[in-house]
């Protein structure tokens, strides 16, 4: 499967951040253990793409990589793994806004390793967005910061799963300037599904025997952020460097916040309110020039 450049990389960035602003909400409503949701999310995902991934003749480009490029795809694919186990974690100890903001602290971070080893230089004008749009998060959590030992470690499970996800973005543009979305996506969605699978059976975690709107809540998480959320903008990391894919996914948190008090009465705080503001004037004030 070829990708097409005529979408506008932009317009999928806002689809995706769109997409993955309902994760939270919809994580949420789900009573199966994170590890659960986490298998289900891969595992969904992946057999959604497996059609269009074999009838484009992706196992026998597959077969054809050289074994670092596999490898490659394997441990990006380890890497989501690990993201999305401590994040959907998180959510279940801390709040909404807290685990959303603290899981994108991966601006920072895919700025400095993009900045430093893949030779895309950031520019003032998105050195000046990081800082705004981390400002604005930081205002978040002061906001809605949990409280406790359990909302703590909520908390650093949310870091832990920003720091995979910085690298999971950073090594999709770097596999993404020679794979097309679906040979990309595929592998590493199947490789996290695996690894998710496998740790939900060692830790005990039910896969089967939930009622029939739970398996509804699965596949909505599957569809909703995870094809339209994280395959878009994957498409898009072709296109787009990574600090700014990166940046541009601080807008979950807003939405995210904003779905959490219309759904679940989580009302944010004015601070949040107020960062949440200054987020999208980072985003904005760094994506007017992206490259």
């Amino acid at each position: 499967m070829e990708d097409k450049s005529g979408f506008s990389p932009n317009l999928a960035i806002l689809v995706s951040i769109l997409a993955v602003s309902t994760a939270s909400i919809l994580i949420r409503m789900s009573e199966a253990p994170p590890i659960t949701i986490a298998s289900y999310r891969m595992i969904l995902s992946t057999l959604i793409l497996a059609p269009i991934y074999v009838r484009g003749g992706g196992l026998g480009r597959l077969r054809a990589m050289d074994g670092r490029r596999r490898l490659s795809l394997v441990v990006i694919g380890v890497v989501l793994a690990i993201h999305f186990a401590s994040w959907i974690t998180s959510l279940s100890l801390t709040s909404v806004a807290s685990s959303v903001i603290f899981v994108h602290i991966d601006p920072i971070f895919v700025a400095l390793v993009s900045h430093f080893m893949l030779g895309e230089r950031v520019t003032r004008r998105t050195a000046l967005g990081v800082v705004i749009a981390f400002a604005g998060a930081t205002l978040i959590a002061l906001g809605d910061m949990g409280v406790g030992g359990g909302s703590l470690y909520g908390d650093a499970l949310a870091l832990i799963g920003g720091v995979m996800l910085g690298i999971y973005i950073l090594g999709g543009r770097h596999l993404r300037q020679s794979l097309d979305l679906v040979s990309y996506v595929t592998p590493v969605y199947a490789t996290a599904a695996l690894v998710l699978l496998a740790a939900s059976i060692v830790l005990g975690a039910p896969l089967t025997g939930y009622p029939a709107n739970e398996y509804v809540i699965f596949l909505a998480i599957a569809v909703v952020p995870m094809i339209f959320g994280h395959t878009v903008y994957n498409w898009a990391l072709r296109y787009v460097s990574a600090p700014i894919v990166s940046l541009s996914l601080l807008g979950e948190p807003v939405g995210a916040s904003l779905l959490a008090y219309l759904i679940l009465g989580e009302a944010p705080g004015q601070m949040v309110v107020l960062g949440g503001a200054v987020t999208l004037a980072g985003i904005l004030v760094s994506a007017y020039r992206s490259e």
